[in-house]
């Protein structure tokens, strides 16, 4: 009989331990540690997004910018503040509060638009160029609310693609798939509408 034993494995870290060697992965750069982090903890910080905005795919746009805010800010995380779990549920805190900001400010800005194509009808103004006012503006609405956000940034505030993300934390190639996927939309209405004649 052979008398050679065979080691099992260690066991992974798990509870704290696991959450200690995530968190100095983390601070050291280390891109497989931040897998690690989305992996554990991403369905977290995305159901967090849905209960508070309602809609999944803003959660989504939240859920990646809170791992992204994470990445950037790694140095900005202090163990003896507190866990990273309960870190990075401060940065979704804080990208659902400027979500819903955003949301306040889009809306305001539809509705500043309606206002002033209400206000073109009254003085007069040219028929043709005031319903194709109110038909953009009733496109927008129908739109997405990130592809809406960014048009609108676009159309109202002549934001650049750059700046629109700076002002809503969304990655920058996220903008241009939201600016991409919007225009198409409202070519594509405003085509059909052409299409239809003034008669329709």
């Amino acid at each position: 009989m052979s008398t050679h034993t065979i080691t099992a494995p260690a066991p992974p870290l798990d509870g704290a331990g696991y959450e200690e060697e995530l968190a100095r992965g983390l601070r050291a750069a280390d891109e497989a540690a931040l897998a690690a982090i989305y992996r554990h903890w991403g369905s977290l910080v995305h159901t967090l997004a849905v209960r508070s905005l309602g809609d999944a795919h803003e959660a989504e746009d939240v859920t990646q910018q809170v791992f992204l805010g994470a990445w950037r800010g790694r140095d900005g995380f202090r163990p003896e503040r507190g866990p990273l779990s309960a870190w990075l549920v401060g940065i979704t805190r804080r990208k659902i509060a400027d979500a819903l900001t955003a949301r306040t400010r889009r809306l305001a800005l539809v509705d500043s638009a309606a206002r002033q194509a209400g206000t073109a009808r009254q003085v007069q103004a040219a028929p043709d160029d005031v319903l194709d006012r109110v038909l953009l503006i009733d496109e927008l609405s129908r739109l997405p609310a990130p592809q809406r956000e960014v048009l609108c940034l676009a159309f109202y505030e002549d934001l650049t693609q750059m700046q629109i993300a700076e002002r809503t934390g969304m990655p920058l190639g996220t903008v241009k798939s939201h600016a991409r996927r919007g225009l198409n939309r409202l070519r594509q209405a405003i085509e059909q509408g052409e299409a239809r004649g003034p008669g329709a």
